[in-house]
């Protein structure tokens, strides 16, 4: 005697197929209370439950970590560029001048001290190195010029900080750099 099973799609269907089956097959399967499959398959679904949720919690949790830790690096990134655009424009205010000194100009405004810079591009002449201190970050900025034509001055700004924004305390502790020349007639 050959019996196929029914196709069932939950427990309870390929129990019931079993025993039919035994049934016709003249041997007697006891059933077993369905209170018991039903708790350890909804103890089972718990634990699964609890396991994807947690992985969820956790995902989030890194996610949201490291989106505010690009969120401060695009920040003190933004203030650097924001600070050697404006050393710049300052400085091409004065049409390049070759005395220009950020800490009269800005000193009220920013807290700028003198300090080593940056190394200057080729064949530039360096004009003064600052350290440039603001929300608690240390910008390191290095200005130099060149004359390139007779009325015609390259103005070369360098800005270089810590890419976590923590306070550093020489150009050497930097990983990050920002340059910006422009002209000038003077």
């Amino acid at each position: 005697m050959s019996y196929t099973l029914i196709e069932a799609k939950t427990v309870d269907g390929v129990f019931n197929a079993l025993t039919v089956f035994c049934r016709k097959s003249r041997k007697m399967i006891s059933r077993p209370n369905g209170i018991c499959c039903r708790r350890a398959f909804i103890l089972l679904e718990t634990m699964i439950s609890i396991v994807v949720l947690i992985i969820a919690i956790i995902g989030t949790s890194t996610y949201r970590y490291y989106a505010a830790m690009e969120i401060r690096r695009s920040d003190v990134q933004v203030t650097a560029a924001r600070v050697g655009l404006l050393l710049f424009e300052g400085w091409r205010a004065t049409n390049g001048d070759k005395t220009y000194d950020p800490m009269v100009y800005l000193g009220s405004d920013l807290t700028i001290t003198q300090s080593t810079g940056h190394q200057i591009p080729g064949d530039f002449v360096l004009l003064a190195g600052y350290r440039v201190r603001l929300n608690d970050v240390d910008y390191y900025v290095t200005l130099s010029w060149k004359d390139v034509q007779p009325r015609l001055r390259a103005l070369n700004v360098v800005v270089s900080w810590h890419q976590r924004g923590q306070t550093t305390y020489t150009v050497a502790d930097t990983d990050k750099l920002f340059s910006l020349t422009g002209y000038v007639a003077n």
